[in-house]
């Protein structure tokens, strides 16, 4: 009897294990970090071309979510979008917790609004370089290198990618209608790609003069 009871015991203990297991599986595959804020900081009119102006503070953060230098940009118009690289992993490389490659990585390479010939731009991240929410102390590691160095050849290449276990890589542009007094939070899937909530500015901060 005690031989049975133990048994019963053990296979209880297992199944609590493996639902444990399973539970945090779905917790990473649904999980999301936070990566950029982005606000209104001031409304203008452009006389030259008689079209209102907006300026957003778009303020990034680093792999380890501490705030980067803000940055400015201003464009006539604020249907504003962000082109952003993004690299998946396998889900089971999401689902195990990879420490190098456990979520999607991304690059902020420009700000811009589309508008034909006067499409207008601004660079957030050299191609060339490692983005700067990436960059930890000491030397960049090899593989972090070559991510960014060889994102076309996985972007356009499935053997490069398959090599690395990437699921895709992909150019991406979310885009809102940036408006005063709202501020928009952008989120990397651990699993997919970048998307932008919004929500109402804090009372203490209505008001105030953001630049």
């Amino acid at each position: 009897m005690a031989g049975l009871f133990y048994g019963g015991y053990q296979f209880y203990q297992k199944f609590v294990y493996e639902k444990r297991m399973l539970q945090e599986v779905i917790e990473r595959l649904q999980a999301d970090s936070r990566i950029a804020e982005v606000i209104v900081s001031d409304v203008g009119y452009d006389a030259l071309t008689q079209k209102p102006t907006t300026t957003i503070k778009f303020l990034e953060f680093d792999s380890l979510g501490q705030p980067l230098s803000p940055k400015y940009f201003t464009f006539t118009g604020n249907l504003i979008q962000f082109q952003s690289l993004v690299v998946r992993f396998d889900d089971a490389l999401v689902a195990s917790g990879d420490s190098l490659k456990g979520k999607s990585v991304y690059l902020f390479w420009k700000a811009f609004v589309l508008d034909g010939k006067n499409t207008q731009e601004h660079i957030i991240t050299p191609l060339d370089e490692i983005p700067q929410g990436y960059k930890l102390e000491g030397a960049p590691s090899a593989f972090e290198r070559r991510l960014w160095s060889e994102f076309w050849d996985y972007a356009l290449y499935s053997k490069a990618a398959t090599a690395q276990r990437i699921k895709n890589a992909q150019v991406e542009a979310p885009g809102k209608k940036f408006i005063p007094g709202i501020l928009y939070t952008l989120h990397i899937e651990h699993d997919g790609g970048i998307r932008i909530d919004t929500s109402d500015i804090p009372e203490i901060l209505k008001g105030e003069k953001m630049l």
